[in-house]
């Protein structure tokens, strides 16, 4: 037996003749005797303690007393009958047909055409006020179990079962109904039925065909089949079977009841006649059902239970399913059904950290807003506890393995098996919460703005997410801290799990990691893809860029290696650099320096491209990288010839007639100067003297020497219209 569904209560006992049929009508129960007399019982609340009834119309858990006899109902035994409540009539079959109206039992109607009958079947939905005979149909045998199916009649003859139109009278065969047992029509409260096949109940739809492939088993061909919602009872000659009527189809209950012969159910009650004794099953309350069944581990069916309460206990209802799907997320997840587990945990609507107090492993960040979880389940079964710090994470699993290792190799992969899945079910878990917390935050983000941007006068009381700087300072914010006890969970699962790439798309969109935790976890397992990306989420700009130079110098010194682990270009800073023009152009322009050597025109076009004005770089490279300088201009006059100043323009060439006097002067001290002699540089001065017009050609004459570079000055003095001068060095020099 899994729990007490029914609670069995002697009724009456010695009743002197036989019971052939038996009925209840209100509180009193109706007995069909072998002598045709119709014997009507009530309650004795002839007691002291007697409560009155709490429904007056519902059977009564206590002991009847004959009321009245009504000598010759019938004048052979009753075969059935049937209280038909809609229309307070009493429907009996014995000879014929017969309907009394109730209480007073005057006979209305006796179908005559019935006479010899052996089984009837009534649909409550038919009919008008009187009863007239429509339509007479032939049948090949006798019927030996029949129910209304919707416009149809389904009729078990001989071993089959037979599905009659009742518009034409057609009939089609459905199956065998076994070699033994006799066909068993039941119809179910959903308008389908169940079919007998020997001790196997068949489920169908009102035209034969078979719903499932699940079929309800009991331990024998069973006499009688009621349904009383949600289980069905069957009558046996020693016991009553009770089973739920939820695929398996399992046994809940046995009541034994040696001699047991009739059986039917009343409004709040099943109804079994014995020989001369009556017996009252009684629900036991759907409350105290779902107790048992959760303390016998019969998750699933105190579940379903809660779905009978009505509705309004609703919130009793909530309360008993959620502590139930907690009890079975516990249950599945210690016997190693971590998906399913979660599944419930989700149903419960539990707090995440209550499920995160499963993953001592996993680091979360301190909360003000959210409370502890009252209770920590161990993640480990025999198995070292995974230890929870404030800080530090492997980033594997083989450190979760110190000494199994070494003592026993099948233990040890078990664990890891154990560990990864336990993780899998746990990040399937977080994506399924993720959605609504991170939009709670979101919104909570949003509204803060909008308070912020008209003034709002508790601002003051807030901290805010800084845009630069190490992460997150705290937020009075329940939700934001919970989408960051989410997100953080996350990332570690994910990593925990080999899952780089999905962490880094994680980081990669809104997220709200705890930039403290992640960063040492991501940084110890060498994630700097996610690193990186944990960086730009948080602000933390600085970090990043510093992180990719590292990243990009290891990368040149790894070059020989035939696989390095993952490679950074000088590419990658100029790629990080680019949306950060418009906010941080002094941050730009620093870490520029590193790669402008490398990849000077990508750096340029970043300049450019950004909007950096070009005095700015110049200043920049003018003290931290004068070597560039020259280059940086050149680049910026030949992608954007308009776009260089006056100004710079004349930088440009006196960093050109810098370099080529130095050029000239180690020359002439070696006294090798030859005036037809042309270095790149002062080719680049002699067409730059040529070709543009932003310098000033006065500052420039004065620098060059009396005796030498007469090219250049000729080119200056036709600058200033000093012609004659310029034409007599062309002559003369």
């Amino acid at each position: 037996m899994v729990h007490s569904a029914y609670d069995s209560f002697q009724l009456l006992t010695d009743c002197p003749t036989k019971i052939d049929a038996i009925e209840s009508y209100g509180s009193k129960l109706l007995l069909g005797c072998s002598d045709g007399s119709l014997r009507i019982y009530v309650s004795d609340s002839s007691g002291a303690d007697r409560s009155p009834p709490s429904d007056p119309h519902a059977l009564r858990k206590e002991p009847y007393a004959l009321e009245r006899t009504v000598a010759g109902f019938s004048k052979k035994p009753l075969i059935s009958m049937e209280v038909l409540e809609s229309r307070e009539l009493l429907l009996s079959l014995s000879e014929s047909i017969a309907f009394h109206r109730l209480p007073n039992l005057e006979t209305i109607a006796v179908i005559t055409k019935a006479k010899g009958a052996n089984v009837y079947s009534w649909d409550d939905r038919r009919g008008g006020r009187g009863f007239v005979e429509v339509k007479d149909f032939g049948v090949p045998d006798t019927v030996k179990s029949m129910s209304w199916c919707g416009e149809n009649i389904c009729l078990g003859i001989r071993k089959e079962y037979m599905i009659l139109n009742a518009t034409n009278g057609a009939l089609s065969e459905v199956f065998s109904s076994g070699k033994i047992a006799p066909p068993l029509v039941v119809a179910l409260p959903s308008g389908e039925l169940i079919l007998g096949k020997e001790n196997i109940g068949v489920f169908v739809d009102q035209n034969g065909k078979l719903l499932q492939a699940d079929r309800i088993c009991w331990s024998e061909a069973p006499a009688v089949v009621v349904i009383q919602k949600p289980y069905a009872i069957a009558l046996f000659p020693r016991r009553v079977e009770i089973r739920s009527l939820r695929v398996p189809y399992p046994l809940i209950q046995t009541i034994v009841l040696p001699g047991a012969r009739r059986l039917t159910k009343s409004n709040n009650a099943v109804v079994v006649a014995l020989e001369k004794s009556v017996y009252g099953l009684f629900p036991v309350p759907l409350g105290a059902q779902i107790v048992q069944l959760t303390a016998s581990g019969n998750f699933e069916e105190a579940l379903a239970l809660c779905k009978l309460l009505p509705p309004e206990d609703a919130s009793l209802r909530a309360a008993k399913e959620g502590s139930i799907h907690i009890r079975y997320a516990h249950y599945l997840f210690d016997n190693g059904c971590y998906e399913e587990a979660m599944e419930h945990f989700l149903a419960s609507q539990v707090d995440i950290t209550y499920v995160l107090s499963l993953y001592q492993s996993i680091v979360l960040p301190k909360t003000t807003a959210v409370p502890e979880p009252e209770k920590l389940v161990d993640l480990s079964l025999d198995a070292p506890q995974l230890s929870r710090g404030s800080s530090g994470m492997s980033d594997d699993l083989e450190t979760f393995l110190p000494q199994l290792a070494e003592s026993d190799e099948n233990s040890a992969l078990e664990f890891k098996k154990m560990s990864h899945n336990t993780l899998m079910a746990l990040i399937k878990f977080l994506q399924k919460k993720r959605y609504s917390i991170v939009e709670k935050a979101a919104a909570e983000g949003t509204e803060e703005v909008v308070l912020d941007a008209v003034g709002d006068s508790f601002t003051s009381s807030r901290f805010k997410k800084s845009n630069k700087g190490r992460g997150n300072v705290p937020i009075n914010s329940a939700a934001r801290e919970m989408a960051a006890i989410l997100d953080t969970a996350l990332l570690q699962a994910l990593l925990l799990t080999g899952q780089s790439s999905a962490a880094v798309e994680l980081l990669k969109g809104l997220n709200y990691c705890d930039a403290k935790i992640c960063e040492e976890i991501l940084h110890k397992g060498h994630h700097y893809a996610a690193l990186l990306e944990l960086y730009r989420s948080n602000s933390m700009h600085r970090e990043a860029l510093t992180l990719l130079h590292q990243l990009v110098e290891e990368s040149k010194s790894n070059q020989l290696q035939a696989e390095p682990i993952q490679k950074f270009s000088p590419e990658a800073i100029i790629e990080y650099l680019k949306p950060l023009c418009g906010t941080d152009p002094m941050l730009v322009l620093e870490f520029s320096m590193l790669v402008l050597e490398s990849c000077p025109t990508q750096t340029i076009e970043l300049f450019l491209s950004g909007n950096i004005p070009a005095d700015l770089v110049n200043s920049y490279l003018k003290q931290h990288a004068p070597n560039m300088q020259g280059r940086y201009l050149e680049l910026m006059l030949a992608m954007n010839e308009n776009g260089i100043s006056g100004n710079l323009q004349n930088e440009m060439v006196q960093i050109y007639l810098s370099e080529v006097l130095e050029w000239y002067s180690e020359l002439s001290a070696q006294q090798i100067w030859d005036e037809k002699a042309y270095s790149p540089t002062r080719k680049k001065l002699l067409s730059a003297l040529e070709s543009i017009s932003g310098y000033s050609p006065e500052a420039l004459l004065k620098r060059l020497p009396p005796d030498a570079l007469f090219e250049e000055r000729a080119s200056l003095l036709g600058k200033m219209n000093q012609h004659e001068l310029a034409l007599s060095l062309y002559v003369h020099k």
